[in-house]
Parts: structure tokens; sequence; C-alpha cells
């Protein structure tokens, strides 16, 4: 019998483990790669310390001995080759594993295409930075979906409030998927304005509206679905009319736009609110 050990041999309890990964940008490419392979570790404990920006040799040789101190492994993503091999170099007299994740592949691609490369550290995410500005703000659109976390609203580029099936979610998406950052917030008139709305720029706060039998029947439908049964007020046709009309006043009176979204297709709402904030802040508010 084979006495070899191999992956499908090992056994026991996973151990925790630290990873330092150094660039010279953010260290995105990094994160990105060792997040694949630990998918493939879905058991074990691993804490990840990402130093970015990383200029000298001074920086690194800092960074490798926190890692040492650590008993850290360490990945590197350094295009410049002076910062690589001095890398290479520290790691060794430390004693510390480490793992150049970019160098070898650099290398043989200068060699094959018989070009210098550029070495300028977050390159592709500058000359890819529109691509990342919609990830992030689809993500953060996402998490702050109906309400949820009221301590980062003021990060948004936009703010849609409204009642329960207004529309606030799905226009928020498509608002992401241009690049915007959007929360949206459902309003409950008893309770009046949330106290996280009081710290956002009014400017940035679009109110929705909507026909109340549009409203009603919207809210009928997603009854239906849930299989929910029996009078409520959440589809009596007065108190609908009366919510919105308290929203509106609310709206009003805290000088948020009220756009009225009865039969418009998102694209329409969406350009309706994009113009406004082009007349607000310019064509690309809190971009720089």
């Amino acid at each position: 019998m084979d006495n070899h050990s191999s992956p499908n041999h090992l056994s026991g309890k996973s151990t925790s483990h630290t990873i330092f990964i150094l660039s010279g940008g953010m260290g995105a490419s990094a994160e990105q790669v060792l997040h694949t392979v630990l998918a493939q570790f879905p058991d074990s404990r691993v804490n990840i310390t990402t130093i970015p920006n990383l200029r000298s040799a001074e920086q690194i040789q800092e960074a490798l001995e926190h890692a040492r101190a650590r008993q850290a492994t360490v990945i590197y993503t350094l295009v410049d080759h002076v910062l690589r091999d001095r890398t290479r170099q520290i790691a060794e007299e430390l004693q510390i594993s480490a793992i150049d994740l970019m160098g070898d592949l650099i290398e043989h691609l200068a060699l094959v295409l018989n070009a210098r490369p550029l070495e300028q550290p977050g390159l592709y995410r500058r000359l890819n930075e529109a691509y990342f500005d919609r990830v992030l703000a689809i993500e953060y659109t996402m998490a702050h979906d109906d309400g949820q976390r009221p301590e980062a609203w003021e990060e948004a580029d936009i703010v849609l409030v409204g009642a329960s099936r207004v529309g606030k979610t799905p226009l928020s998406m498509y608002l992401s998927v241009l690049g915007w950052r959007v929360a949206n917030i459902p309003l409950v008139p008893e309770l009046g304005i949330p106290d996280g709305l009081s710290r956002i720029d009014w400017k940035r706060v679009i109110g929705l509206t909507i026909a109340p039998g549009q409203l009603l029947a919207f809210r009928k439908e997603r009854q239906r679905r849930l299989g929910t049964r029996g009078p409520s007020d959440y589809i009596h046709p007065q108190k609908v009319f009366e919510e919105l009309s308290l929203i509106e006043q609310l709206c009003r009176e805290n000088g948020y736009t009220l756009l009225d979204v009865t039969d418009k297709p998102i694209e329409t709402t969406a350009d309706e609110i994009l113009q406004l904030m082009d007349r607000r802040f310019g064509p690309h508010p809190r971009r720089g």
C-alpha cells in the first residue's frame, strides 16, 4: 500500500492561520485569488491582512517583520521588479513563506512578448475604474435595500424614500447598474422620518409616489403571491390613499423632491432622477 500522504488523506481539526497580502496597489487581485483558493478549504479559519500601496523596501521590511511576528504566510503582488526581488530576499532572511503571485508571469510575458512591463501599481484598476465603481455601487445598493444599515446612508449618491411597493428596490438596482450608490428607505407615516435621514443632504433624497389604485393593485398581487388573506390596512383603499397623502406631506416638509412613478417605466424615472442629480451636483457627483 502507498503510504505517501495526500490531501485526500489529511484529517483532524483545521487550525487557524494568518495570511499577509503585500501589494503595490490595493491588493484586490491577490484577495480574489486567495478567496478562490480558500473556497476549497471551507472549514478552515484564515485571517487575512492586506497591506496596500507598498512603494519602498523599508515598507516591505516592516510588513514582513509583522508577518513573521504573526507566523503568517505572505502573498505578494508587486509589479516593480526591484521591490519583488527585495521582498524575496527579506523573506528568505526572515525565514518567511512568501509566494509571488505576479513575478514569474510578468517575467515570462516580458520574454515571449519581447516587451518591457510598465511596472505601474494599480494600473489594471485605473484602466477598469468604471467597472469597479459599478460593482461597488451594486454591492452598496444591495446592502442598503429596504432601510438596511442606516449608519452608512450618508455614503449614498441617491436615497429613495416612499411607501411599501412603490417601486424603490427595482429602481435602486437599475440606478446601481449605472454606477450610482443608492439606499432605499420605506416611509411609515406613523413613525415619521427615520433619524438617519436627517444626516443626509436633502438634495440627494428623492420621494416616490404613485396613484393609489396602482399601489393597491401592486400590494394585492404581493399578498396573493404570499398567500396572505383577510382584511388589512395594507390593502384598504382609504388607508392606502391616506398613507400616500401623509408620505407626500412628509417629503414636502423636509424639502425632498417628489416624483410620481404612476405608469412610468423604470428607465423613465431613472432618467428624471439622473437629470436632477446632474443639475444639482454635476455629471459625476461624489466621484471627483
